[in-house]
């Protein structure tokens, strides 16, 4: 009997690193199975017939703040957390890599519901291991529960005129009675009816800046059961992700708990937002696989001037793109994610966290836009229309570049941890060489290719680093840069590593991938992939290749 899969890519390269998901590999299939059907079926329900609505009055003029959601979603929002989504680490120790890795395929079939998933498994990661004891007594299992009765999160940093700079917060935090009273705007609030949100806040008195910044926690309800002192002005009207309510609050005098005092506030609320970057990169990395699927189905199936799409090169040799694209982000986005438990078990893994998050949150967001685009150009008019998957699936992917701070927020988060303080540049350098000395002689052609790379991009490390002009100008070039070499470079280990036939797809779409992020002359492409790309297309060779090249010749020249 077969085992149960949930993601033949995914777990070719947990076994090939991580076995701490070994035991939970049934219950993922489960997982994906109720995505793949009931979530998806949800999702383009709730996008196109029933997205929230917001009642701030009763009948009789009171402050409700309730926000109305369909039946189906509000159900799959209770049912997602009884599944363990965030609670599983806390309940019996599992790693945090199960839940990156279950919202990797939460995204593919709604991003309106792993948003709200993200910034739980945020609040639950700041009480559980940054809150105070009394905070994290009282809080913490209000998020983690797996009974169906758990509330839900929100991290509340963003004001009107501020943007990513948090540190130019004007919310203010006034104490009274033992707690703080909240009074401010907070202008983007995703999962605005979170029953417990972390918002930044200054104290009377404390300076300007990020210095003087404080985190607190603000509960929907006070302990009577009546609505805190906030009030909702609107939800915003967006592009994407129609299903999860997103609007402004109004702070109004809301009680708060403090869990940080300036000056740990903002550096608190770092915490939650680089947990956040990962399940937004593993998100991305899952919309890539949905776009990737939705073109491959189309192309096998719709007839062109007497051929299936697929037969024609150009088709193939888009899909190729998509293919390896999706696979360089699903590494890079797993290297985060494992990363993760790494830093909680060896505080000195943190710096590497952050390298690698700020890495994989850039190129993912940026690859699955690109993958949703090709997958709707490839369906053509039908693509655009509400009746394929593809144009919500675009329509979604946009904000995933916006949340948790755009690139030009990650290219300075890197000149950060490239510098000095953090040696980085040392780790990068180590992380690349880790890959480039364990690579076997079978993959003698690949080798080359990541030596020069990394050749290269020390180079950049130097001239960026060199004055501060030079960082500011060429510091999201060096982030672009940075995150194809160490997806390349994982690709690379990919391929060292994977046994049998699939050792052998790795290697080609590791050569593929070369070609996307060092392009050749037309004409120069490498055909021993190219003759094989339908292969490479079906995932059904993860788990058994049986018709691709020996190894000589599909790697050596």
């Amino acid at each position: 009997m077969n085992k149960p899969s949930f993601d033949p890519y995914v777990e070719l390269l947990l076994a090939s690193r991580e076995h701490s998901l070994t035991s939970y590999a049934s219950m993922l299939a489960d997982f994906a199975e109720w995505v793949r059907t009931d979530v998806d079926s949800q999702a383009a329900y709730t996008d196109r017939y029933a997205p929230p609505i917001l009642e701030t009055y009763d009948r009789n003029g009171a402050v409700v703040n309730r926000i109305v959601l369909n039946s189906r979603y509000e159900e799959q929002h209770a049912e997602v957390y009884r599944r363990g989504i965030i609670g599983l680490p806390y309940s019996e120790g599992a790693p945090h890599l199960l839940t990156f890795t279950m919202g990797y395929l939460l995204a593919q079939a709604d991003i309106s519901l792993h948003c709200p998933v993200t910034l739980t498994g945020a609040v639950a990661y700041v009480l559980g291991y940054h809150a105070p004891q009394d905070v994290r007594a009282r809080y913490l299992q209000d998020v983690v529960r797996m009974d169906g009765l758990a509330k839900t999160g929100g991290t509340w940093a963003t004001e009107q005129h501020g943007g990513s700079d948090v540190g130019a917060t004007t919310t203010r935090a006034t104490r009274a009675d033992g707690h703080f009273r909240l009074h401010g705007l907070k202008w983007f609030t995703s999962n605005t009816n979170s029953g417990l949100a972390l918002a930044t806040a200054r104290p009377d008195g404390a300076p300007a800046g990020s210095e003087g910044l404080g985190l607190y926690l603000v509960p929907s309800h006070l302990e009577d059961g009546s609505p805190n002192f906030y009030r909702i002005r609107r939800l915003k009207e967006k592009l994407g992700t129609k299903g999860l309510p997103t609007g402004e609050i109004e702070l109004e005098g809301a009680l708060a708990i403090e869990v940080a005092p300036p000056p740990y506030g903002l550096k608190m609320m770092m915490e939650a937002l680089e947990y956040s970057r990962i399940h937004n990169a593993v998100g991305a990395a899952g919309i890539q696989r949905r776009a990737l699927r939705e073109a491959l189905e189309w192309a096998k199936s719709r007839r062109a001037f007497g051929k299936t799409l697929i037969e024609f090169p150009m088709v193939q040799d888009q899909l190729l793109s998509m293919r390896v694209r999706y696979e360089a982000c699903t590494l890079l986005a797993f290297e985060a994610a494992i990363a993760f438990d790494e830093a909680l078990a060896d505080p000195e893994r943190r710096a590497w966290l952050r390298i690698a998050t700020a890495l994989a949150k850039y190129l993912s967001a940026e690859d699955a836009i690109y993958s949703t685009r090709s997958a709707l150009e490839l369906l053509g008019g039908n693509g655009y229309t509400r009746d394929f998957a593809t144009e919500r699936v675009l329509r979604d992917a946009q904000v995933l570049t916006v949340w948790e701070g755009p690139a030009n927020i990650q290219a300075l988060e890197l000149l950060r941890m490239l510098s000095a303080k953090y040696a980085g540049a040392k780790l990068y350098e180590a992380r690349m060489r880790t890959v480039l000395n364990s690579m076997p002689d079978d993959l003698s052609e690949l080798r080359p290719m990541l030596t020069a790379r990394l050749r290269e991009d020390l180079r950049a490390i130097e001239q960026v680093g060199s004055s501060k002009q030079h960082a500011e100008r060429y510091a999201r070039k060096l982030l672009h840069r940075l995150s194809q070499s160490l997806a390349f470079a994982l690709m690379c280990e990919l391929a060292s590593k994977a046994e049998d036939g699939t050792s052998l797809h790795c290697a080609l779409t590791t050569l593929r991938y070369f070609e996307e992020i060092e392009p050749p002359a037309i004409g120069a492409e490498n055909e021993k992939v190219r003759s094989h790309s339908i292969e490479l297309l079906e995932e059904v060779q993860l788990l058994q290749v049986s018709n691709l090249p020996a190894v000589s010749g599909a790697v050596q020249s």
